[in-house]
């Protein structure tokens, strides 16, 4: 699975089409996935939240010069202190969709702004799901792209806060590969589980149609 497909599969992937009114990304990186919502809806608020202060200027850069600008706002602070902030106002959101932090600190660099980015010592997996419970609406989404061998300690933690699973997909790079994220989506009401599979590659740079169908609209040349 070749970098930097996580967010864009996400981002493509989320439900959009019962029109939030307020949408959260939490750790935006680029605001990528920021930038796919607000190109695939009419959604008048996205906020995003990053705690890396390079990439959370980047953002913002992305988002200024995007055609989207007065819709898209974000912020430098971690999750934790902006979920805080958030539920002091008893404010929330419709849809809060995240590409976390994957790797746990046994894996861990010198890099400061990559740890950041990528490990769970600075956003578990239990904060995470603690804070979205918290400040996603009565009737909200959250969607999120982890580790597929994280799958089943995701869902457990999300079912711990009223969160139930309500979609999956799980991703392989190619149809032989192991399944390696898993897309889910949750919310506060019990549903039949949709399930479903995406294969990316049929072989080296030669796309299924499943995928072309999901991210064609966010590419150049697809």
């Amino acid at each position: 699975m070749k970098i930097g497909t996580d967010g864009v599969i996400l981002g493509a992937w989320c439900t959009v089409d019962n029109y939030p009114d307020t949408v959260l990304d939490i750790g935006s990186g680029t605001g990528v996935i920021s930038l796919m919502i607000a190109q695939r809806s009419d959604v008048m608020t996205i906020d995003a939240v990053e705690v890396d202060e390079n990439a959370y200027e980047q953002t913002v850069e992305n988002f200024e010069n995007s055609d989207w600008g007065d819709r898209l706002y974000c912020y430098n602070a971690t999750f934790q202190e902006f979920a805080k902030e958030i539920c002091k106002e008893e404010e929330s959101y419709d849809l809060i969709v995240t590409n976390p932090p994957f790797y746990n600190d046994d894996f861990e660099t010198e890099n400061e702004a990559r740890n950041k980015a990528r490990f769970t010592s600075s956003l578990s997996f239990n904060e995470l799901i603690i804070g979205v419970a918290k400040i996603l609406s009565k009737n909200g989404i959250f969607a999120t792209i982890i580790p597929f061998k994280e799958e089943e300690v995701f869902m457990n933690l999300a079912k711990e806060n009223n969160l139930f699973l309500n979609r999956v997909c799980r991703v392989q790079g190619n149809e032989t590969s192991e399944i390696k994220r898993s897309l889910l989506e949750f919310s506060f009401q019990k549903k039949e589980i949709k399930v479903t599979n995406l294969v990316i590659e049929t072989e080296r740079h030669q796309y299924t149609k499943e995928y072309v169908d999901l991210v064609k609209d966010f590419y150049l040349k697809m």
